[in-house]
């Protein structure tokens, strides 16, 4: 319980509310460079995301006439919202800066380099994506990263279980 209330207290101090997280795509991509930027959105896409209804599985960002737009990104349509209800897998336009918009078009046109979005939350009251510069991972590339995992985890474990001995 304990925990809870500090990572919400955690969260109340950055200002920042978690609506949506890829997983996904830090399992199947390295991550080299992040970027934080925000969204060109509707009311209702507005009010379906505070109630925490969003979903980046299937989310990527293509750059197209010095602009920056994600796509395949599903944010439902408002409960309570009537004939102005937004299409739930639109297109949405990312404010980025100029420069940060060349780089990205610059690195991304490399071979295996994609642009993948990793978060979407709400920052002081607007809504922003952390969208990552990322190379694809080889099969045998993903078994390594877990396998680093679950060794560092079980040393965790034996760490923790030996200092519960000393204790005790």
């Amino acid at each position: 319980m304990a925990k809870t209330n500090k990572a919400k207290e955690k969260a109340r101090e950055s200002g920042r509310k978690l609506v949506a997280q890829n997983k996904k795509a830090r399992h199947d991509y390295t991550i080299l460079d992040t970027y934080e930027c925000g969204l060109v959105l509707t009311g209702t896409e507005v009010k379906s995301l505070r109630q925490g209804r969003a979903s980046l599985v299937d989310g990527f960002v293509q750059l197209d006439g010095g602009e920056a737009w994600l796509h395949n990104v599903h944010i439902p349509e408002y409960t309570q919202g009537t004939w102005t209800n937004h299409a739930a897998r639109r297109k949405r336009k990312l404010l980025l800066h100029r420069e940060e918009i060349d780089k990205l078009e610059r690195k991304s046109q490399e071979s295996g380099h994609t642009i993948v979005p990793l978060q979407l939350y709400f920052k002081e009251g607007r809504a922003k994506v952390e969208i990552a510069l990322a190379k694809g991972k080889k099969e045998y590339d993903k078994r390594q990263t877990l396998r680093e995992k679950q060794d560092r985890r079980e040393a965790d474990r034996a760490i923790s279980a030996v200092r519960r001995r000393q204790r005790a």
